[in-house]
């Protein structure tokens, strides 16, 4: 089949959404399928350009190229959706959450205002419309399954994956660190990773393998708790170096606001260590189970430092954890996710 996928994508950032379609795009084309990647910038700011954006997609018709037929579109994450093309499938990645989950809320833009509400009620309306007209509707996740249905009517079929660097994970024995993996941004809370280390184990120390608008807050934040010298601000790091890190840590912190997926989550179980969390996190929900495969507390730094202060005082149980955690993990593989995006999607056009 000849398949478009795809993606929404904000210069100069890189983070999951984009390794999903990188990866997406490499298991088709290893199953024999002609695949382009179609990329186009977005951007959310000022709003106004909000649905600006929705409408470069939807001017877009994909349903040939150079007097061929393409056979299937797949789109990701907003506004890739308003594309169109006779057989469209999404497998959807998020929404723009802020004017949804996260609308009143810390971590959203959304205000009381006349404008304001009624942008987000045409977004809203779009994404139902949109979404509505897909032959089929996937999400990366039951939580992002769940938005879709309150929100817009939908039932939208959760649809896992492994992580990219699922097949070069590898266990190493339990070391001193916690890891932080994702970008620095309020919704990934790395400052309550930092509030929680103020309260552990002067033993323990954190590596944030991540960058982003925060990073020098939080280094200032890190200075002004007086563990400058047990938070290590790595940046973005190479696969290489990833892998190192998931190998000798002690755990993995991974406290996000309402997260979609999440790759860490799996990442980490892949490399046998628990995954230290919260019940507001979401996605890692679906994988975390407390007391099994890692440890779910409430979103405070006095919970997650307890938590981290007895995986460092009991390693046997840290062992545990992470082991249970690698069984759930390698059950999740690529073995029917593309046989469902493509369906019988030659007879759809």
């Amino acid at each position: 089949m000849r398949i478009v996928v795809c993606e929404a994508r904000v210069p100069f950032v890189t983070g999951g959404a984009e390794a999903h379609v990188g990866e997406l795009v490499r298991e088709l084309g290893e199953r024999g399928h002609q695949v382009e990647r179609i990329s186009l910038p977005f951007k959310w700011y000022p709003k106004e350009e909000i649905l600006a954006h929705a409408a470069a997609w939807r001017l877009i018709d994909l349903s040939e190229s150079n007097g061929s037929r393409i056979d299937l579109a797949i789109a990701t994450k907003f506004p890739s959706y308003f594309v169109r093309h006779p057989n469209k499938v999404t497998w959807l990645i998020h929404q723009h959450r802020a004017a949804y989950d996260l609308c009143g809320t810390a971590f959203g833009d959304f205000e009381h205002t006349e404008q304001d509400v009624g942008l987000r009620l045409r977004l809203i309306e779009l994404d139902r419309e949109m979404l509505g007209e897909c032959a089929r509707l996937f999400a990366n996740a039951r939580n992002t399954a769940s938005r879709v249905q309150k929100f817009n009517g939908l039932i939208a079929e959760p649809l896992y994956h492994p992580p990219r660097l699922a097949p070069r994970l590898r266990p190493g024995p339990l070391g001193n660190y916690v890891l932080f993996v994702g970008r620095l941004d309020r919704l990934k809370r790395p400052d309550l990773v930092l509030r929680a280390l103020a309260q552990a184990p002067q033993a323990l120390s954190v590596i944030l393998a991540g960058d982003g608008p925060l990073r020098s807050e939080l280094q200032q934040m890190a200075e002004s708790l007086g563990i400058s010298s047990r938070a290590d601000f790595r940046g973005w790091v190479g696969d290489a170096d990833l892998l190192e890190l998931y190998a000798g840590a002690l755990a993995t912190i991974y406290a996000p606001f309402d997260e979609d997926f999440g790759y860490v989550t799996l990442e980490s179980f892949l490399a046998r260590k628990p995954v230290v969390t919260t019940v507001d996190a979401g996605g890692p929900l679906e994988f975390v189970t407390d007391g099994v495969n890692g440890l779910v507390t409430e979103p405070s730094p006095e919970a997650l430092a307890a938590a981290l202060a007895r995986l460092n005082g009991d390693r046997h149980t840290a062992a545990s954890l992470g082991n249970a955690g690698f069984e759930l993990a390698r059950t999740i593989t690529w073995d029917g996710v593309v046989e469902k995006l493509v369906g019988s999607g030659a007879a759809g056009g």
